[in-house]
Formats: C-alpha cells, structure tokens, sequence
C-alpha cells in the first residue's frame, strides 16, 4: 500500500519500544528482530478485516483464516501468544485523528473491499431478530444451543476426554488429571445436594450426560434435558451401554417445559450463561416450583467480576461461540436467588479451576490437532483453541469467575432447620 506501509499503521496504535516485531506482506516491518513475539499480515484481507471491524471481531475474521499469524503460535492453544498480546497493553497509544484519516485513505486508495467473513461464522445478534430468533424465547434458545453443541459428538470428545464434561473441573492440585478431577466435580455436586438413593434430580442443561451417570451409580433417579439432539443421542447410548435406564433418563426438551414436579435436588452446570439476565427470575422461579419443600439447588454459573459493565459478550463470542450469552456479577446474582424465595446456603467461586480445566482442554486439543482440522476444518479448529486459550487467561486474571450456589427451597411449615450446621460435604 504505497502511501502507508502496514508497519506505519501499528505504530499509529504501538509505540516503537513495545516487545513486538510485525512483517507484513508487503515487505515492511515494525519492532526489533530479537522480540519476544512476531505477529505475521500475510494478506491485504487482513488489513481490510481489521479496517472493517477495528475490535476483537476483525482479528478473529483474520487470524480464522489464517491471514494472520505468528512463529511461536500453536494453533490448538495460542495461550502463550495470547499472553504476550494482551501485556502489550502499556505500549498502546491512541491514534490521531489525521494518522487514522491517513491510514484509511491508503487502504481505500486499493479499492473499497469487505471481504466475507468466515464460513463458520454466525448471523449477528440484528439479523437473528430479523429471522424471528429473539433472544431467550424457545426458539432463540434452541437455535443458539443448537449452533454452538451440534458441531460433532467426535470433536467434542478430542479435548473434553472421555468424561464429556463440558464444565469447570475441581482439582486438588496441578497433579489432578482432568477426569479425577470432572469426576471430584460431579461428585461434589452430588455431595452438596446431600441426594440419597431413590432420590430424584433434575439436571437442566444436562449435555452429554456424565452427570446422569454419576448420579445414576449412587442409585438417585435423574432427568436430563438438553436442546442439543446429537447430545441426547450420546447420553441416551451412554446411559444403555450403562446399564442405568431404569434411573437415568435424558430428554431433548426446554426446561421450562418439564412437567414434573416435587424433585429432591436441581442443578445447572454451565447453563445459566444461556437464560439472559433479564430472564433470572422466571428461571429461578421456574426451579424453585419444580422442587419439594428442602429440596435442594446446585446453580454453577460463569460471572462478571462486578455489576456495572456490561452484561453481554464482545461481537466475536456473540458470533462465533455463545449467541445472545449474558453474565453478570455474582452479587447479582445471589440477589434474584433470594428474592424468588430460596435461601442460599453456601456460595464459592472456582476460579482458578476453570483456567486449570481450560488447559487440559486445549492440550487435548493440539494432541489431536490433525485429526481435528480433517473433521471440522482449519478454522473451526482454530476458533475452539482460541476460544479456550482466551477463557483461560481471563480466569487467571479474574476479568471472569465462576460460582456455584447451593440454595435450599423452605418448607413454610416447617423452616430450613434440616440440613446440618456446617458443611457436610468433602472440601477440595
């Protein structure tokens, strides 16, 4: 691009002593040769995506298809280089208004150009309403479920492992396997709910159906609901190879239309994220009519750190991960928990073992980095690797939380004198 070099566009955004080296294709360069981290603009549609949408959106379009890159970067788990990136925030500078007029003016001297997004990205969150999909009624939530789950059974199982746990991991410490530790999870969950056999759980968002079968083994007798039909499928099949039908039972079905009633226990592992945060009381409305007087809520949610920014995801996981997602602050939370009439027990945030369970997943992924790549493309690959390589960073430095929420539905007769003093389940 004759007028301005690629290289003189990032220092409009860099400054010259930031620990990176960029080469562009059209010879130029930027930073010193010995820096920690090289970034690659192979192509002049990386310069139109990111001119397009100048945000996470534009670098996703590109780094997707490969238009950009770096040496040092693994495509199954960028982590590393996603570290470097975002400790480059101290080197940043915002541009002049004439620098950025500039720039435009030698992009637009090439032609004006908007190239197509990925194949594999998503409608926006306008055109959805405008197909009728709005956000968190029936049919918007089974279309967004249905995109992000109904990818491939097989691709899940290459980084999730045999447990197909979709959700945050407990470990014990860095030497925990993840299926010890998705293993200590259910179980905790199991254990926290205080469910003996004979007892009956609902499972709301029920995925692939670990949770049936752990629930199942200790003789509870278990539903579990999804919107995704391929994880009905593997979960009914696990559940027979099993031998559990007798107990364990998954349905594709909202669970606002489960007819039942009276169960002993609820959980929601991962789900919430799903509902809107408009949509929390009827939802916790909705559990707490499905249980009996003392029985028992088990709610694990992904959280905001705080209550005043804002509540839905960036345009990238908006497009390419979690249509219409929402989280907000675990204060909040807890709030609409209360007010729909439960009381709260017991609250923790697992944090740190989210981020730990994130890594397990993304070394799953680059052992089995080709066979991924000849089942659901290069791009689609590399989207999950970013994904998760991202989600792990932001848990490590608690710009998100994970929570669990034990809640208990009072018997109006009777109170919530009926579960012991202190914590009754084992600690990890």
């Amino acid at each position: 691009m004759a007028q301005m070099t690629v290289a003189e566009m990032i220092q409009l955004f860099v400054r010259p002593e930031a620990p990176l080296r960029v080469t562009a294709f059209d010879g130029s360069s930027f930073g010193p040769e010995d820096a920690p981290l090289t970034i690659t603009v192979n192509n002049s549609r990386a310069v139109y995506y990111m001119v397009n949408d100048m945000g996470e959106l534009g670098l996703a379009r590109a780094y997707l298809q490969g238009d950009i890159g770096s040496p040092q970067l693994v495509p199954g788990d960028p982590y590393d280089v996603f570290r470097m990136l975002t400790d480059l925030k101290p080197y940043t500078r915002k541009p002049s208004a004439a620098g950025i007029a500039k720039a435009l003016a030698a992009v637009a001297s090439h032609g004006i150009r908007r190239p197509e997004p990925p194949s594999i990205e998503g409608p926006s969150r306008a055109r959805r309403i405008r197909e009728g999909l709005l956000p968190h009624t029936k049919a918007g939530d089974a279309a967004t479920v249905s995109y992000h789950y109904d990818q491939s059974n097989e691709f899940y199982a290459m980084f999730l492992g045999p447990s197909m746990t979709y959700t945050c991991a407990v470990f014990d410490g860095p030497q925990t396997s993840l299926e010890d530790a998705q293993r200590a999870k259910l179980e905790l969950v199991l254990d926290k709910l205080a469910l003996k056999p004979g007892d009956r759980l609902l499972d709301i968002g029920c995925g692939w159906g670990s949770m049936e079968i752990a629930a199942a083994r200790r003789g509870i007798h278990v539903l579990g609901v999804t919107l995704s039909e391929p994880q009905v499928e593997w979960g009914r099949e696990w559940i027979r190879r099993e031998g559990l039908e007798d107990l364990a039972e998954i349905r594709l079905m909202d669970y606002r239309d489960v007819p039942e009633g009276d169960f002993d226990g609820i959980c929601s592992l991962g789900m919430m994220e799903h509902v809107g945060v408009k949509h929390y009381p009827m939802y916790f409305q909705e559990i707490f009519d499905k249980l009996k007087p003392n029985g028992m809520l088990l709610n694990h949610q992904i959280t905001r750190t705080n209550s005043y920014v804002g509540k839905s995801a960036g345009e990238f996981i908006d497009r390419y991960i979690f249509p219409d997602g929402q989280l907000a602050s675990p204060g909040e939370i807890e709030t609409k928990i209360h007010d729909t009439g439960f009381e709260v027990i017991h609250e923790e945030n697992l944090r740190q073992h989210y981020a730990m369970t994130l890594h397990h997943w993304n070394r799953n992924l680059v052992e089995h980095w080709d066979e991924a790549v000849a089942m659901v493309g290069e791009p689609k690959a590399r989207l999950w690797g970013l994904y998760m390589a991202g989600c792990a960073l932001n848990f490590e430095r608690n710009n998100i939380q994970i929570h669990q929420y034990l809640c208990v539905k009072p018997d109006p007769a009777n109170g919530t004198d009926t579960y012991p003093l202190r914590p009754w389940w084992p600690l990890h």
